[in-house]
C-alpha cells in the first residue's frame, strides 16, 4: 500500500514578501554597522585579589560565596567598559581590587523568606579598596595608588537605575574614575 503525504504550496502574499525583506535589511543593516564599528579595545585590566577573603561580596550571609562571582563579574565589567571614558587612548589602566563590601546587608532574621535578601540601610555603606597604575603607551607609570572608596552618604545620590542590583557600587566607581582620571577630551 502507498501512502501520500499531500504537501500545500501557497504563492507568497505581498504582505509575507514584504515582512521578509523587512527582515533582511534590518539584518543586514544591523551586521553593517557591526562591521563598521569595530570593538574598542579596553584600555583597562581588573583583577581581584583573594577574593575569597572580601568581606562582602556575596548574596548570602558572610562567609557565603552565593552570587560572588556574579557580584564581582559585575564590578570588573563596570570598570572595563567605563574606562574608556576616562582612560586616553594609548594608555593602560590595571586596576587590583582588594576588598569589596557590597552597600546593603544579609539579615536572615528578619524571616526564612528574606534569608538571601539584601537590605539596604545608611549603616551598611558600599567600600571597595583597590590599587591602580596608569601606564602610557610605553610602559611608564603615569599615575599610581591605593584608595579605599567609600560612600557615606550613597542613599541620598540620585541613582536613574535603582533596578541594578550594584547601582550603588557602580556610583562608588564612577565618582572615584571622574575625580581621579577626568574624562578622556575628544
Amino acid at each position: 500500500m502507498k501512502h501520500f503525504v499531500l504537501i500545500s504550496v501557497t504563492k507568497p502574499t505581498m504582505k509575507t514578501l514584504s515582512i521578509t525583506l523587512t527582515a533582511l535589511v534590518g539584518l543586514a543593516a544591523v551586521v553593517g554597522l557591526q562591521a563598521a564599528n569595530p570593538k574598542v579595545a579596553p584600555r583597562a585590566d581588573v583583577s581581584f585579589t583573594d577574593p575569597d577573603n572580601f568581606t562582602d561580596a556575596a548574596d548570602g550571609q558572610r562567609g557565603s560565596d552565593y552570587g560572588r562571582d556574579g557580584n564581582l563579574s559585575e564590578i570588573k565589567d563596570h570598570i572595563l567598559s567605563k574606562a574608556n571614558l576616562y582612560v586616553p587612548e594609548g594608555q593602560k589602566l590595571v586596576v587590583t581590587v582588594t576588598d569589596v563590601d557590597l552597600a546593603g546587608e544579609i539579615e536572615p532574621w528578619h524571616s526564612p523568606q528574606l534569608q538571601d535578601t539584601r537590605i539596604i540601610k545608611d549603616i551598611y555603606i558600599p567600600r571597595i579598596d583597590l590599587s591602580f597604575t596608569l601606564t602610557n603607551a610605553s610602559g611608564a607609570i603615569v599615575k599610581e595608588g591605593t584608595r579605599k572608596l567609600r560612600d557615606l552618604t550613597f542613599q541620598m545620590n540620585i541613582n536613574p537605575n535603582r533596578s541594578d542590583r550594584r547601582v550603588y557600587e557602580k556610583a562608588l566607581l564612577d565618582d572615584w574614575l571622574r575625580t581621579e582620571f577626568g574624562r578622556v577630551k575628544k
